[in-house]
Formats: C-alpha cells, sequence, structure tokens
C-alpha cells in the first residue's frame, strides 16, 4: 500500500551565489575592470581596511565599491548596479537547472522554492539571467537616496548572519525588516519548511555556519567545487561540514542533478510518513 499525502510538502533549495553558482566573485566580471582595477588589487584593498578599522569585511567591501566607483566616475545609481548581472557567467547547467529540478519536484508533488543567501550584492543578483527563479534573494544591498544613488548599507549578510535567513525560511517570515515573529515561538510542525526539507549549496569555509545548521537538523548539505580544485570540499566532507561533495557541474549529466533527486525522494517520503503519523494520534484522539 502506498500512502498517498493529504498535504503537498514545501522543500527549499538554498544556494551560495558566488563561485557556487557564478565561476567567480559577482563583482569581477564588469564591476573591477570597469574601474580600472585587477580582482586581486580589489580584495587586497577592500581586505586591508576591514583589517585597519577592525570592520566586518562585507561592509568593506561595499565602502571600496563606492568609494573606488566615485574616484572612476562609474555610476554608483541602483541601476547601473543591476546591469552589472547581465555579465555574470555561470557553471555548466545552472541556466537549465531550474527548470529541470523543479519538473522532477513536480512529478514527485513537492512544492519546490529556490533561494540564494549570498554576501554578494543584491542589486547585481538582480541583473543576472536566473534570479526570476528564487523566491527570495537574501544578499547584502545598498539604501538608495531619491536620486537612486547608493549612500548607505541598508543590508548586511556575512558569513556568520547568513544562518538567520535559515530561519526565516523555516518560518516563513522574509521580510528582513520583521524580527518581531522571526522571534515568537513557533512549533515544528507549523513551520512552512522544516530544516529537514532544506537542501544547502555552497563551495567552501564561507558556508559553514549555514552547511551546519541545515545538516545538524536533517536536512542536507552539498558543497560543490571546479573539476580542477576539490582540495576545500575534500576537507570539508572529512571534517563532517557536508554530506556530500561533487563537482559544480547543473546538468542532467553531471552528479548533482541525480543526488538532489534522491535527496527529495527521501524528503517526500519522509514527509508522507510523519503525516501518516500525526493522522493515527488524531484519530486515537476522537
Amino acid at each position: 500500500m502506498v500512502f498517498k499525502m493529504a498535504k503537498k510538502p514545501t522543500m527549499a533549495l538554498l544556494y551560495d551565489f558566488d563561485k557556487t553558482l557564478s565561476t567567480k566573485d559577482m563583482q569581477e566580471y564588469s564591476f573591477i575592470p570597469k574601474i580600472g582595477m585587477k580582482p586581486a588589487d580589489f580584495w587586497a584593498e577592500s581586505n586591508r581596511l576591514a583589517k585597519e578599522q577592525k570592520m566586518d569585511k562585507m561592509l568593506a567591501y561595499m565602502y571600496v565599491m563606492l568609494d573606488r566607483a566615485r574616484s572612476a566616475k562609474f555610476r554608483i545609481h541602483r541601476q547601473a548596479f543591476v546591469e552589472l548581472g547581465k555579465d555574470a557567467e555561470f557553471y555548466k547547467g545552472v541556466e537549465e537547472w531550474f527548470e529541470a529540478i523543479n519538473q522532477y519536484a513536480n512529478e514527485l508533488n513537492i512544492e519546490l522554492e529556490h533561494y540564494i543567501i549570498s554576501s554578494g550584492l543584491r542589486e547585481i543578483l538582480e541583473g543576472t539571467s536566473i534570479f526570476k527563479y528564487f523566491k527570495e534573494v537574501f544578499a547584502c544591498e545598498y539604501y538608495y537616496d531619491e536620486n537612486e544613488v547608493a549612500c548607505w548599507p541598508k543590508n548586511l549578510v556575512n558569513y556568520t548572519t547568513k544562518t538567520q535567513f535559515l530561519t526565516r525560511i523555516n518560518k516563513g517570515v522574509l521580510d528582513i525588516s520583521e524580527d518581531d515573529a522571526l522571534n515568537q515561538f513557533t512549533p515544528e510542525e507549523q513551520r512552512p519548511i522544516p530544516f529537514r526539507n532544506m537542501i544547502y549549496i555552497g563551495d567552501g569555509y564561507t558556508d559553514i555556519p549555514c552547511m551546519k545548521l541545515v545538516k545538524e537538523y536533517g536536512g542536507y548539505s552539498i558543497a560543490v567545487y571546479p573539476k580542477t580544485k576539490k582540495e576545500t570540499a575534500r576537507r570539508l566532507l572529512n571534517e563532517g561540514r557536508v554530506d556530500f561533495i561533487v563537482p559544480a557541474d547543473y546538468s542532467k549529466e553531471g552528479k548533482l542533478f541525480p543526488l538532489v533527486c534522491s535527496m527529495l525522494r527521501k524528503m517526500e517520503a519522509t514527509d508522507g510518513l510523519k503525516q501518516l503519523h500525526s493522522k493515527q494520534i488524531a484519530e486515537g484522539n476522537l
């Protein structure tokens, strides 16, 4: 007998962006060349500022972006940053990934949602070809004045604050300005997306807090890596930070697609058994 679930379960695929979906840091495709710098020099200046001022590294890079943009007479308007996203390059299969995995989830009668949790710039992400596939994108972002000129960091996402967004997704509180609902007690069975129904995909040590949280609460964490750079992913696996490591190939022919499909099947079965258990408990109380 096959148990048919009464409620269609919702599951989430959570992604880092830089070097997870894209082949390098998003600023390196067009912003850094446009301001006349080399990537190594830009990041060295940003890291030096952070160290000298005891400053969060994400705030440091956001400051250097504005400072260097002004010096190079690059427009720091919102739309100018958004337009940079069209130059982002992705690993093999990324642009076809979302429709393919959504179709598989639909065949399993799963509601599948996609989220980005990135320390990169949301404005650049908005200009990418894949932005339309995400229910929400959590990333660093500028506040813009009445002339749409960047003047202040509005949102900050660093390596450790990334984990708050897992909780927001878990509870369905996606509005960053909403803290009261986020901190209220919500029974696990009433949360829209249980941690066990999450899969986190990242590329390195900056993703460890998210990888560890999802893994420890019953979901899955995956580290992807370029074909020639497996060392970091191997360490994450050996240290117990992730469940699996695979090459950053998002095509159906790669190892990632069948791996995620297997995870979705298991999650769907687990959800069905939990619904059956709850149903029998309720019937026993009648």
